[in-house]
């Protein structure tokens, strides 16, 4: 992870820490020399990671609820106290409880967009003030596949990966330049959202289109490449999925 100011290492936010995508991100910034907070609301995890952390950077365990915007804008502010400042958010925290709109699962359609929008949207609220003062930071959401095709019983996934996606982009024309702003988006990834799904018929048609999942580091790596081009180059998006990945 670069250093991307003048008075010492990179501090990065990284949301949903605790297992997949976000704790794979999390081990590479930190390999690459970051100070990492990882959040997430699973403090045993975090805490795991956190001990396993690689040098040259560190981790720190954040235990953190995404969709409660006081508590988000509570962990940004409280970094920036103790470090001086906030480089980059990596906005990864989501869930995928996949069903039919038919199935009228309304309590999982709301978890959806708690998470994967508003938390995202808490995030950006939460660090902008900071990169404004400081003229200088990143996000980067991790979106997915799925918000460029929508694919029978992921409706409303998808429907919440497109408006992360259109938000990030609204950012990125909004922002100065020296705020930059990536949307990495996953193909199939071996990650612990599929088995949050409830829905039979869902469930099934993951486990078929899961077989050729690919490690969470190939997104990590994505992430590591964005945050790593100099100041003047802003890697606007990214989409990464496996080769047999079709469509």
């Amino acid at each position: 992870m670069p250093n991307t100011n003048p008075n010492g290492h990179a501090v990065a936010l990284v949301t949903g820490a605790s297992s997949g995508i976000g704790r794979a991100v999390a081990t590479r910034l930190a390999a690459d020399g970051g100070c990492v907070v990882a959040a997430a609301r699973r403090a045993d995890r975090l805490a795991e990671l956190a001990a396993g952390a690689p040098g040259p950077g560190r981790i720190e365990p954040c235990e953190l609820d995404v969709t409660d915007a006081g508590a988000v804008r509570a962990a940004v502010d409280d970094i920036v106290e103790r470090h001086g400042r906030i480089d980059l958010l990596v906005a990864n925290a989501g869930v995928m409880p996949l069903s039919r709109l038919d199935a009228g699962r309304l309590d999982e359609w709301d978890r959806m967009i708690d998470v994967n929008v508003r938390g995202l949207l808490h995030g950006i609220g939460a660090v902008l003030p900071h990169f404004t003062r400081q003229d200088r930071g990143h996000v980067v959401t991790v979106a997915s596949v799925g918000a460029y095709q929508v694919s029978p019983t992921a409706a409303v996934y998808c429907g919440t990966k497109y408006a992360a996606w259109a938000i990030t982009e609204g950012l990125r024309l909004e922002s100065p330049p020296g705020i930059r702003v990536s949307t990495v988006s996953p193909g199939v990834v071996t990650s612990e959202l599929a088995e949050h799904i409830s829905d039979p018929g869902a469930r099934e048609a993951m486990t078929t289109y899961r077989a050729n999942a690919i490690g969470p580091e190939a997104i990590a790596d994505a992430v590591a490449y964005a945050v790593g081009q100099p100041p003047e180059v802003d890697v606007s998006e990214i989409l990464v999925r496996p080769a047999r990945q079709r469509p």
